[in-house]
């Protein structure tokens, strides 16, 4: 195995931070979260208009913690809404990007990293890296049917972190994640439900536009009919409507925060309307996590809550308490998906695994 020291710049974009670390190899060195608060991200009317304020603020956090830009061996970067791809590691190019700024396969904040990676990445001479992007599908082919030949489904969720945590869920099973029959849930700003079965993902809501349950900023699922009303209701643009339904739904439209702390205080005030949403969004979730044990055909061996939002005693309760009867429930607080990307990229620089065309 190469044992030379490679030195890692991670980043990963949400809808209201960026997620920054520094790695040398495996070891972290400094990881942080940039706040975007609400009100100047509103600002903006596109994910792409971000694109200066996101990199500046990377260059700033950079020069503050006293790293130089010359001191990276590569840039790692969260995969952007590109077409479906295998598994893998892919090296960030132009094609890449004109996919993402088309937004035919879906927008979100991870494009904005991808851009900013990759223009790292020419600047200084180094390799630009993406890791399992979001669109990495696996699916069963009958999972992407729907009722129109017109539409199918895609495969477009928290695939890196999905995949971590399985494989972290498998070992605390005694089990290679090869051979696991589980279900992973990711909450975060956005939710998706994966179906895991032998090292593949078999279905998995579309977490980002498509389908699933409502999270705190996505619309989740919604009657196709009043959906098609609304959208020749004249009142509101394409633009509007597609902000409407990821970005603009879920939390923030019924509470006007995606803010779990603040929504939980204003339960503990006797916000009833806040406690309702709350408790339908964990139904909508447990909904979801039962509809996934089909591809299983029940046999699920565990199951998983992960992401932000499952450091959310209430929320995880709620979901709990609805599913414990299919199988053991494990909570894995917060993500993986810095050291996942971290370790994707060394594995390219040290040469174990080749990247992926796109």
């Amino acid at each position: 195995m190469d044992s030379r020291k490679f030195r890692l710049l991670v980043l990963n974009p949400g809808s209201t931070s960026t997620k920054i670390a520094v790695f040398d190899n495996d070891s972290e060195l400094k990881k942080s979260t940039i706040k975007h608060p609400p009100g100047e991200i509103r600002k903006f009317r596109s994910i792409w208009e971000q694109y200066d304020y996101r990199k500046q603020k990377v260059l700033d956090w950079i020069r503050e913690n006293d790293y130089g830009l010359d001191e990276f061996d590569a840039v790692v970067s969260r995969g952007g809404t590109i077409k479906p791809v295998p598994s893998g590691i892919y090296l960030i190019s132009m094609e890449m990007l004109e996919d993402m700024k088309s937004g035919r396969y879906g927008n979100h904040a991870c494009n904005i990293g991808c851009r900013i990676n990759y223009d790292l990445g020419k600047e200084l001479n180094i390799p630009s890296i993406t890791v399992d992007p979001p669109v990495t599908n696996e699916l069963m082919e009958i999972a992407t049917y729907t009722g129109l030949p017109q539409i199918r489904r895609k495969a477009s969720f928290h695939v890196l972190n999905q995949k971590a945590i399985a494989r972290k869920l498998a070992a605390d099973l005694n089990k290679k994640y090869e051979d696991t029959d589980c279900i992973i849930v990711h909450l975060g700003g956005g939710i998706s439900v994966g179906t895991h079965s032998k090292g593949r993902i078999l279905d998995a809501n579309n977490a980002l536009d498509g389908d699933g349950p409502f999270s705190p900023e996505r619309a989740g699922g919604l009657p196709a009919g009043d959906l098609i009303k609304l959208c020749f209701s004249g009142q509101h643009s394409e633009v509007e409507m597609l902000k409407m339904i990821s970005g603009g739904g879920g939390l923030l439209a019924h509470l006007g925060t995606t803010d779990g702390l603040v929504i939980e205080e204003r339960i503990n005030n006797g916000d009833t309307k806040a406690k309702e949403v709350i408790e339908a969004m964990a139904y909508k979730v447990s909904r979801e996590i039962g509809a996934a044990s089909a591809a299983l055909y029940g046999r699920v061996e565990a199951i998983a809550l992960t992401g932000g939002l499952a450091h959310w005693g209430r929320l995880v309760g709620l979901i709990k308490e609805r599913i414990e009867f299919l199988a053991p429930v494990y909570v894995y607080p917060g993500e993986d998906e810095m050291k996942s990307l971290s370790q994707g990229a060394l594995r390219y620089l040290r040469g174990e695994e080749k990247c992926k065309e796109y």
